[in-house]
């Protein structure tokens, strides 16, 4: 045996997110998910009509403003998850079909959310928006069924 190579099995691969870092993205989706369908709900159902036309609800705004600053801190953690939780699991063929849908639904998120701020035309907003809430509704479920999957080897 090599003077440098235990006897024993080496240990089981670690996927599991460190306590700080799984608890701040739970808080974070659960921030951006409340902030996603509060919007919804001021964008088409709280809406008033006056004498000079539809106005919005100030929730509208506000959510808004709330759901782009938690995507910040988000999109760090996200990116700190690349070698240790992604590529860890992904090399130890754990939970890979729940992973990449979770990380493409994320990258479509960040795509349709940059081609709502910064592409969409007035004709189109209204398209780009449902391509982002339609997954953003999703997203939730999806992460959900990613940990119980995970947890289940």
């Amino acid at each position: 045996m090599h003077p440098h190579r235990s006897s024993r099995a080496s240990p089981q691969p670690r996927y599991r997110l460190e306590n700080w870092h799984r608890r701040s993205l739970y808080v974070l989706f659960a921030g951006l998910t409340v902030s996603g369908l509060i919007w919804l709900i001021a964008h088409f159902f709280l809406r008033t009509v006056g004498e000079f036309g539809e106005s919005i609800h100030p929730a509208e705004h506000w959510s808004m403003q709330l759901h782009g600053a938690l995507i910040i801190p988000v999109v760090f953690l996200i990116g700190s998850m690349l070698f240790q939780h992604i590529r860890r699991a992904h090399l130890g063929r754990h939970n890979r079909y729940s992973g990449w849908t979770m990380l493409l639904f994320l990258c479509w998120l960040q795509i349709s959310g940059y081609g709502l701020y910064y592409l969409a035309s007035e004709q189109l907003r209204p398209v780009w928006s449902v391509l982002h809430w339609i997954p953003g509704l999703l997203l939730p479920g999806i992460l959900c069924l990613h940990i119980l999957l995970g947890r289940r080897h």
